[in-house]
């Protein structure tokens, strides 16, 4: 079996805009050309693709693609029960899985996103203060019908909003460790700062100091406006297949050391729907006994870690991972990030070098798995000199999913 092992093989994307500003093209449209090029970087052709995998309700349904794009035969097609951005390191551990046991050879995992086309949840009709009979019906997947219902007791107390939900456990974590707002802020500026040399950054050619973020408007406390995730239009893929296929690849092959996904119990949607959150995992990104499972499997430790490619949907939801994966203990991500810890050139866990979904796109994180791919290539626009393994989360604070990667 050793010689089915899972390797990231290809990596493509396509331009990355403000939400509404990627132009007439669709989301769909933005699907397909993704995973061309992420194809085609691996050298590969369509006829070689036999699995597709994506998550987060994808709306470009794998049959269609499939079909689209001219695959001889879908052999394997999956759709990830994490919600929302908990599933793109499942949907590579689930690719990873499929051709590890045979069920296919080569899949792609793809992620299309047209936040100016579809809006995000919380926009586009979810307004609190408006008449009932004047709000339009949402546009929202049959799916959530279940996760509507359970937010249905927070709802009517204006909980609405991402910004509004991760706000509460973030201060919960201020209010027991005594964490400062600084922290914030030099995480969101060091995100700035990698984007700065990365061409495919949305901020990139917006440089920000910890002045320009104090002067940003609050929108949820202690959520000011950089510490929350960008509106994005765009897409993105990878491309998994075996060691013994990827040693005829051109390109380096990325191993897929180990990938877990999963919640703690009574999570539930996390801070949407907190009633059942234990208190011991409240002021924690959720994700702590999931990053023990991690790292037994891949037969490492945090401080094996050379790299990280860390979810960015608020700056609050990057400390309290940085505490469940091991890099410092509870309570002590405040000062850990103010050391200068995550910053690309000199910290001790280079973090998110693309800029993250703060400063290069919000793709729902599958950007930060083509980045951790990138950052072992050698390729970065922030290159992390020797480095071996890169860690990639996905959302925390919500059922959540990681991949260990490993360079040949």
């Amino acid at each position: 079996m050793s010689s089915r092992r899972a390797h990231l093989v290809g990596i493509g994307e396509t331009q990355y805009a403000r939400w509404g500003q990627i132009g007439d093209v669709t989301e769909h449209a933005l699907a397909l050309q993704a995973i061309q090029r992420a194809v085609a970087d691996a050298g590969l052709s369509m006829d070689d693709v036999d699995g597709l995998a994506s998550y987060a309700e994808d709306r470009n349904e794998a049959i269609y693609v499939a079909a689209e794009l001219g695959l001889p035969e879908l052999r394997f097609a999956n759709m990830v029960w994490m919600p929302g951005g908990g599933g793109p390191c499942a949907a590579v551990g689930n690719a990873a899985m499929a051709v590890e046991t045979g069920q296919a050879e080569v899949v792609v995992v793809y992620r299309s996103l047209c936040q100016g086309q579809f809006f995000r949840f919380g926009t586009g009709g979810m307004d609190a203060n408006a008449p009932v009979a004047e709000v339009p019906k949402p546009t929202v997947n049959p799916a959530n019908g279940l996760m509507m219902a359970w937010m249905g007791f927070a709802m009517p107390y204006g909980l609405i909003q991402a910004a509004a939900a991760y706000a509460l456990p973030t201060r919960r974590h201020m209010h027991l460790y005594g964490t400062k707002p600084d922290a914030l802020g030099t995480l969101a500026v060091t995100f700035r700062e990698h984007a700065s040399r990365n061409p495919r950054a949305v901020m990139g050619q917006k440089p920000m100091t910890m002045e320009d973020y104090w002067n940003a408007p609050m929108i949820a406390d202690p959520h000011r406006l950089f510490d929350c995730c960008l509106e994005s239009d765009g897409a993105c893929a990878v491309v998994v297949t075996t060691e013994e296929r990827a040693r005829d690849l051109s390109n380096r092959p990325i191993e897929v050391l180990s990938s877990v996904q999963g919640t703690p119990k009574g999570f539930a949607f996390g801070p949407f729907t907190n009633a059942n959150v234990a208190d011991e995992y409240y002021a924690t990104g959720g994700c702590e006994p999931m990053a023990k499972r991690l790292y037994a499997k891949a037969g490492l430790t945090p401080q094996d870690v050379d790299v990280a490619q860390i979810y960015d949907h608020f700056t609050g939801c990057v400390l309290m991972q940085i505490e469940d994966y091991g890099f410092c203990k509870r309570g002590e991500g405040g000062p850990f990030i103010e050391s200068g810890a995550l910053a690309w050139d000199s910290g001790k866990l280079p973090t998110n070098t693309h800029g993250g979904s703060l400063s290069e796109a919000y793709i729902h994180g599958l950007n930060h798995v083509v980045e951790g791919v990138r950052a072992l290539r050698g390729e970065s626009t922030s290159p992390v000199d020797g480095a071996e393994v890169c860690l990639v989360t996905s959302g925390a604070c919500v059922p959540s999913s990681a991949v260990l990667l490993g360079r040949k």
